[in-house]
C-alpha cells in the first residue's frame, strides 16, 4: 500500500470541497482577479489610453473564445476576421468620434460579417450571418460603454464605479452565497445562484456604488444607490444569460485561458452589460 496515497487523497478532497462550495479555484480565481485589477487601476490613473488597450485586448481574445465555443458546440462558423477588425474599430474609433464612432464601426462590422459568409454559400448563412451580429453586439459593441465611460474628464472615477459595484456583487453575492445560500434562484440554469446570495450582491453593490459615486464623482447618494441596484441586475442576468449560452452549447467553460475562472468570457459576462447600464445611469445621474 503507498502511505502518500491517503494523503493524497485527502489533499483531493479537500480541494473538490472548496471547488464545490465556491464554484471555482478560488485562490487561483483571486490571484487572477487582484493581477487584472491592478493592471487595469494602473492605466485608469495615469494613461487613460492604455485602459483602452486592455479592453479591445480582452475582447479580442474573447471572441476568438466565442467563435471557438459557437463552432465547437453548435458547429456555427461566425464571421472571426471581420469580428476582430470590426471589434477594435468600435471601440478606438469610440475614443475620438464617442457614440458617432461607435455606431459607424458596428454598422462597417455588420457588413464586413454578411460579406465575408459569402464565401461559405447559402448552407447555413443565416444561422451564421445572425451568430456573428449576435457576437458583435454581445462583446465589442458592449465593451465600448467602458471606452464610453473613459472619455470624460472624470472618466477614471466612471469607470471605478463601473468596476468596483461588479466586484462587490461578485463578493457580496459569493460570501452569502456560500454561508446563507437556501433558495435557488435559477436552478435549471444556474444551481449556485441563490436568492440569499443575490441579496448579498444588492447590499455590497450599492454600498461599492454609493461610495464611489460620492466620493469619487461627488455625486448623491441616491445616485450611487441606483447604480448599484441596476448594475448588481445587469450583472447577475449577464451571469446567467452566459450560462444558458454555455448549457445550449453543452460546454462548461467558454475557455481556459484564466486559471480559476475558465475562459475569459466566464469573468466578461456580467462586466458586458453593466458597462452599457454604468454608462447609461452615470450619463443621466451623475453630471460630468
Amino acid at each position: 500500500m503507498d502511505p502518500v496515497a491517503p494523503a493524497e487523497e485527502a489533499e483531493g478532497a479537500e480541494e473538490a470541497e472548496r471547488k464545490s462550495r465556491a464554484g471555482r479555484n478560488l485562490p487561483a480565481a483571486i490571484a487572477v482577479g487582484v493581477t487584472l485589477g491592478a493592471a487595469i487601476l494602473v492605466a485608469l490613473f495615469t494613461v487613460r489610453q492604455v485602459f483602452i488597450g486592455i479592453v479591445a485586448a480582452a475582447i479580442a481574445v474573447a471572441t476568438w473564445e466565442l467563435a471557438g465555443a459557437l463552432r465547437r458546440g453548435g458547429g456555427i462558423q461566425v464571421a472571426l476576421p471581420p469580428l476582430l477588425v470590426g471589434g477594435q474599430a468600435m471601440m478606438w474609433l469610440s475614443w475620438p468620434y464617442g457614440r458617432d464612432g461607435l455606431v459607424v464601426g458596428y454598422a462597417l462590422s455588420v457588413l464586413g460579417c454578411l460579406v465575408w459568409r459569402f464565401r461559405g454559400g447559402a448552407a447555413g448563412y443565416v444561422r451564421d450571418v445572425t451568430a456573428s451580429i449576435f457576437v458583435a453586439a454581445y462583446l465589442p459593441l458592449a465593451a465600448s460603454f467602458a471606452v464610453l465611460l473613459v472619455l470624460p474628464a472624470d472618466g477614471a472615477a466612471r469607470v471605478l464605479a463601473f468596476m468596483v459595484t461588479v466586484v462587490c456583487s461578485d463578493i457580496g453575492g459569493y460570501a452569502a452565497g456560500v454561508f446563507l445560500g437556501r433558495h435557488l434562484m435559477a436552478p435549471t440554469i444556474s444551481p449556485k445562484k441563490s436568492w440569499e446570495g443575490f441579496a448579498g450582491s444588492l447590499v455590497a453593490g450599492m454600498a461599492g456604488a454609493t461610495a464611489v459615486v460620492v466620493l469619487g464623482l461627488d455625486g448623491r447618494p441616491l445616485a450611487g444607490v441606483l447604480l448599484g441596484a441596476a448594475v448588481v441586475l445587469s450583472a447577475t442576468l449577464g451571469d446567467l444569460a452566459e450560462s444558458l449560452m454555455k448549457r445550449d452549447l453543452g460546454l462548461k467553460d467558454m475557455g481556459t485561458i484564466l486559471p480559476g475562472h475558465g475562459g475569459l468570457m466566464d469573468r466578461l459576462d456580467s462586466l458586458l452589460p453593466s458597462a452599457v447600464v454604468s454608462w447609461c445611469l452615470l450619463s443621466l445621474l451623475v453630471a460630468s
